[in-house]
């Protein structure tokens, strides 16, 4: 009878891993997408531990209804939207995620730890379990903001790297007779979806609805939030205010951006040497440390034996 017990109580936990395994594997090969403005569907990747504990979030909605929670809640939609995750991701759900990762894949990696204390008791690890499972409780808690502002500096940094070359083409297509808004259809349709033809795209379809140009680019200046668009957007508003030519102020624009971008390329190339500096004493000064000192070691040992 205990043999048989035994056997179904194994059969059991095969099949409930299984199933978890086979769980995990169908929500990575998802594609996450969202909506953009003229109704195409692009590709936004999301975490693995996002996609599994998306599903529960909703349990959480009565908690996270309060209005101090809200006010968090509202300033995490507005930094998912200038990630470039507006309706996939809410401010209320990601909320809901920076308690549930910790919560969840803390209690996960403490049981992971802890059992592996059990089976090896001798091991370095069944002495220092409380010290690691805190450290990964606490690196699952900085996880989803450290994740949300890597996916906004990203976004940013594409779109720094790709307004000089824009502004460049409309300011060829402005001079060459087209107006502002036609130059920019012009330049979504012929350049890859990327972050900045997105806001473009979203900017363009506002106008097409009856939303000034001003507001529009204000709009999309205040949505995005990145400092080089921003100055963009709003010399284009002064522009249109006092009635001066868009071909000049597109060409000032797009000079002060490849200014700007050759900047940014010199700040980077003298921090260079700086940041070469802790791989080069973390792996180089060892690895010849071992190469020199590595025969006259193996001699001394030898000698003791």
């Amino acid at each position: 009878m205990t043999l048989a017990v035994s056997t179904a109580m194994t059969v059991a936990w095969a099949a409930s891993a299984a199933a978890l395994a086979w769980y995990i594997a169908s929500v990575a090969s998802e594609v996450t997408y969202v909506t953009l403005a003229d109704g195409r569907r692009q590709a936004r990747s999301l975490p693995l531990l996002f996609k599994l504990l998306l599903p529960f979030v909703g349990n959480l909605d009565a908690v996270f209804a309060r209005q101090s929670i809200s006010r968090r809640a509202e300033q995490k939609e507005r930094t998912l939207v200038s990630a470039g995750f507006e309706g996939l991701l809410s401010g209320r759900e990601f909320v809901a995620l920076e308690v549930l990762v910790p919560v969840v894949a803390g209690f996960v990696w403490c049981a992971a730890v802890c059992s592996l204390g059990v089976i090896m008791p001798e091991s370095p690890l069944a002495d220092s379990s409380g010290l690691i499972c805190a450290a990964g409780v606490a690196l699952f808690a900085f996880m989803p903001g450290l994740w949300l502002r890597h996916e906004l500096k990203k976004r940013h940094m594409s779109i720094a790297k790709s307004l000089p070359f824009v502004l460049d083409l409309l300011t060829l297509g402005v001079e060459a007779g087209m107006d502002f808004i036609g130059a920019i259809q012009r330049n979504c349709q012929t350049r890859r979806m990327d972050p900045l033809n997105e806001e473009l795209t979203r900017m363009t379809h506002e106008i097409q609805l009856g939303t000034s140009r001003r507001v529009a680019l204000k709009n999309m200046a205040d949505r995005v939030g990145q400092s080089d668009l921003k100055g963009f957007a709003h010399a284009l508003i002064q522009a249109d205010e006092f009635g001066v030519s868009i071909g000049a102020i597109l060409r000032i624009q797009a000079d002060q951006m490849r200014s700007r971008r050759f900047d940014r390329a010199e700040k980077l190339a003298a921090e260079a040497p700086t940041k070469m500096l802790g791989p080069l004493m973390l792996f180089i000064f060892p690895a010849v440390f071992i190469i020199l000192l590595g025969p006259v070691l193996v001699q001394v040992m030898k000698g003791l034996m």
